[in-house]
């Protein structure tokens, strides 16, 4: 017959049970991108354990690893008409310009609000957005600084063009930056995003773009720091 738990036992699970609710809450995950670089690291350090300085350096790049494709939970608003910021960051512009020209969207200016990431943001990208996949397009070119103002054109980039439910277009661009060397863009045409949805990531530093009407109302300032799925930039009209 099995022994009834103690008091002792009880608390002991409780306090364990706690623990566990901590960590969880306090370690994000991780984007499955980040996997392979997190093993190797691991994988250094397990090979080099007679030599303390390999041991070191396999758990130290684990651990930038981990803290570079940190996936933390977001909770986005629940007012209709917004568009969220689709990256952590510092807004860095705030323009009129017309949309990337190789979605073939239109000639007419849009708003457009830049967010730059450096190495130490996370680095997954969400949907400003709910809607549907119209389109994505991907454009190779340059690798330079992703916070000059060129780096929307000149810049390897890939465009994610998302229509709302009320027929209103707005385009996220991931922009490569000059350490940053491969965008990931998990969505596909046709996909039905939620607002606040992870749909990439770009590794080691770089810039999100975000088109929108030009009569939407703009809630954000250059300078202001952005948090992905949850910072409002822009409140639609309509």
């Amino acid at each position: 017959m099995a022994r009834p738990a103690r008091p002792s036992d009880a608390a002991e699970q409780s306090e364990l049970a706690q623990l566990v609710d901590l960590v969880r809450s306090t370690v994000p995950p991780v984007h499955p991108a980040g996997l392979p670089f997190i093993a190797g690291g691991l994988g250094l350090a397990a090979a080099g354990r007679r030599h303390r300085w390999v041991r070191t350096a396999g758990l130290a790049a684990a651990s930038a690893s981990a803290l570079f494709f940190r996936h933390p939970p977001r909770v986005p608003p629940t007012r209709p008409g917004v568009i969220v910021a689709p990256a952590d960051g510092r807004v860095t512009l705030i323009e009129k310009v017309v949309p990337p020209a190789e979605l073939n969207l239109s000639t007419e200016p849009m708003t457009r609000i830049s967010i730059f990431l450096s190495v130490f943001d996370a680095h997954v990208q969400r949907a400003p957005v709910a809607g549907e996949v119209v389109t994505i397009k991907y454009q190779p070119g340059k690798f330079g600084s992703a916070e000059r103002d060129e780096a929307s054109t000149h810049n390897e980039r890939n465009s994610v063009w998302i229509r709302t439910p009320d027929g209103v277009d707005v385009v996220a661009v991931q922009i490569a930056g000059l350490i940053a060397r491969r965008i990931v863009c998990s969505a596909k045409v046709g996909d039905k995003l939620e607002l606040g949805e992870t749909y990439g990531l770009i590794r080691f530093g770089s810039r999100l773009d975000t088109y929108f009407p030009e009569d939407a109302h703009v809630l954000v300032e250059i300078g202001q720091r952005a948090v992905a799925g949850e910072t409002v930039l822009a409140e639609l009209t309509r």
